[in-house]
């Protein structure tokens, strides 16, 4: 499959680095692709909830598969200087919660709806404090990407590989108190960021589907 693939682009004059790139970028996609292809997702129907959603970026970075969080400014109403993925509630105007992930991750960082492919779409997750439903997808983006930073709302975009991620021995609890009440939640650390809250929920289960003991077949 690979050498037909390199002939192929050869035959086109693209150089030997970018031909491993392409074809990095396509054996990761597929692959995380075949392995939530049948994953049926569990929906959370409390209508007191407010309903909205993210998207898990992943692209490939220098052979490797990344996955994109942004870091909330101070100035947003909830989640102040927080780590989530882009997204964010939906409005009377969206036709499906895919469209408020999408439309709300170009508000923040400028990644058009077109350069996006969705590969799945994971469990509904619930914030503590705040009362939202969340709905996530997994998208595939390219790399590098021209983001536009929406300052008012996110402080900074970066990325922790996966294979960080994977590694079981990565993976913190941390305690919070919210409402007087002790909660415990998963959490990574990666470059002086910290990932908890449902937004390490959500990773957590969807590094957890990428394990081999958890996968089924097409």
């Amino acid at each position: 499959m690979l050498t037909n693939f390199i002939r192929r682009v050869v035959h086109h004059g693209l150089n030997a680095r970018y031909l491993l790139r392409c074809y990095n970028r396509l054996a990761v996609k597929q692959k995380i692709a075949e392995i939530l292809c049948n994953y049926q997702k569990r929906k959370i129907t409390d209508e007191s909830l407010l309903p909205s959603a993210v998207l898990i970026p992943l692209f490939c970075k220098e052979g490797q598969c990344h996955v994109l969080f942004t870091e909330r400014s101070s100035e947003v109403s909830s989640h102040k200087g927080q780590v989530c993925f882009p997204g964010g509630v939906s409005q009377p105007g969206d036709s499906s919660l895919l469209h408020t992930a999408l439309r709300e991750t170009e508000e923040e960082i400028g990644l058009k709806a077109e350069d996006v492919e969705i590969l799945a779409e994971l469990d509904d997750s619930m914030t503590v404090s705040t009362g939202y439903v969340i709905s996530p997808f997994v998208a595939f983006i390219p790399y590098p990407y021209p983001f536009k930073v929406n300052h008012q709302e996110i402080t900074e975009v970066f990325s922790v590989p996966l294979s960080f991620l994977v590694d079981r021995d990565h993976l913190k609890q941390d305690c919070q108190i919210i409402d007087s009440q002790v909660l415990t939640t998963p959490c990574y650390e990666y470059a002086g960021h910290v990932i908890w809250g449902a937004t390490a929920r959500i990773l957590r289960q969807f590094i957890e589907l990428l394990r081999p003991e958890s996968r089924t077949s097409c």
